[in-house]
């Protein structure tokens, strides 16, 4: 689960992490309330967005009077935000946020991920965060330091101490920046995240530490007991395809390619995706519909996928385990001929009634193209998204 980075910064206020004052705003006519209430006379308008380089696209904009704080806010909201970790649609911008600004010293990325090959959490530092810290990781690997840390163990000095030598920190300013990292670690483990990034953590001309960014995902499966944190689960932007999946259960993940998918499992879904590609092919989505996959969720798949105004053609591939194939046929059915479905469609369906679920398809009189097994599947789906059918 995702989370915007006020609602991020919100949590992590309770962890005494320091941050500078701010308000989120839905209207630019909210703008001089919260001017009032934060004073000052410099400020950061934040477009609120699930998905990072926003400084690079003109998302986040410096003003330094109420006039320009108005402004930025119309510029910014309810208009997509095209960053470079978005589609070519971007994202709506439904909030932007009102941060204080700050005269800054030095910029560095200090963040916490959960490390699998290791199975411990990763503490990871850099001295040129900022917006140019992914570049910097590229071409620069070495200016990234990873830490593993044991989660039985916990952060301890010893740990920020390596981070100290590499980030060049001076002994002033290591008791303060030991303390932001303890927290950090604290809110880490304490919201069940799986990813915590703070870039930029920057050292202020006064010698303090200040998180002017948070990035912060929830692990979706400890939510049962995070129930605050469910009130927070707006999850992408409310009008995408992603979010519509994600309220029928559904797993989508939008992708570059032509060729629609509707798998049942995630790792049949890779494999599909894999063997579209090893062909030529292109897949336009991931779309998990998972054991369920019952009447209803197919036609929600359809109509997912059926967004896409990329899509030349259509590849479903479901092995009948829990569910029954000759069900999944019954689905198929009615979702095309609900969906007025204007596309080349292939299905394979493997296991549990898999051939009275074929019969079913090719009785039906619908341009259905059936396959017996998934390569021959992938090759025929290729051969119609080009119009070869």
């Amino acid at each position: 689960m995702n989370l915007y980075e006020y609602q991020a910064k919100d949590l992590l206020r309770q962890f005494d992490i320091p941050l500078l004052p701010g308000k989120v705003i839905h209207s630019s006519d909210e703008a001089d309330q919260v001017l009032a209430e934060l004073g000052g006379d410099f400020w950061i308008v934040k477009a609120q967005i699930y998905a990072g380089g926003r400084g690079k696209a003109g998302g986040i904009i410096p003003c330094y009077s109420r006039r320009e704080v108005e402004q930025a806010a119309k510029k910014l909201l309810h208009k997509p935000l095209v960053t470079s970790q978005t589609d070519a649609q971007g994202q709506i911008v439904d909030c932007v946020y009102i941060e204080e600004g700050c005269q800054i010293q030095h910029e560095f990325y200090l963040g916490l991920t959960l490390n699998r090959h290791h199975s411990c959490i990763s503490l990871i530092g850099s001295a040129a965060g900022g917006i140019n810290v992914e570049e910097s990781s590229q071409q620069a690997p070495k200016s990234i330091e990873q830490i593993l840390i044991d989660p039985f163990v916990g952060l301890r000095q010893f740990h920020s101490q390596r981070l100290k030598s590499f980030l060049g920190l001076t002994q002033d300013v290591f008791d303060k920046f030991h303390a932001c990292a303890e927290n950090l670690y604290r809110a880490y483990t304490k919201l069940d995240a799986t990813l915590l990034e703070i870039n930029p953590l920057v050292l202020t001309a006064k010698g303090d530490w200040v998180a002017l960014d948070a990035k912060l995902s929830i692990d979706e499966n400890s939510l049962y007991r995070q129930p605050t944190l469910l009130a927070l689960d707006q999850y992408f932007d409310k009008n995408s395809t992603e979010q519509k999946a994600h309220q029928h259960g559904l797993s989508y993940v939008k992708l570059e390619g032509d060729i629609g998918c509707m798998v049942n499992g995630a790792g049949l879904a890779m494999a599909t995706l894999d063997l579209i590609q090893s062909y030529g092919g292109h897949p336009a989505n991931f779309l998990d519909v998972g054991g369920g996959a019952d009447k209803e969720r197919v036609k929600i798949a359809f109509e997912l996928i059926l967004r896409d105004p990329d899509v030349k053609a259509i590849f479903i591939n479901i092995f009948g385990g829990i569910i029954r194939c000759d069900l999944i046929a019954e689905g198929i059915i009615a979702a095309v001929q609900e969906t007025h479905l204007k596309v080349p469609l292939v299905v394979r369906l493997q296991g549990t009634h898999h051939l009275q679920g074929l019969e079913l398809l090719q009785r039906s009189g619908l341009p259905i193209i059936t396959a017996e097994n998934l390569a021959e599947a992938a090759q025929k789906v290729i051969i119609a998204s080009k119009g070869e059918v």
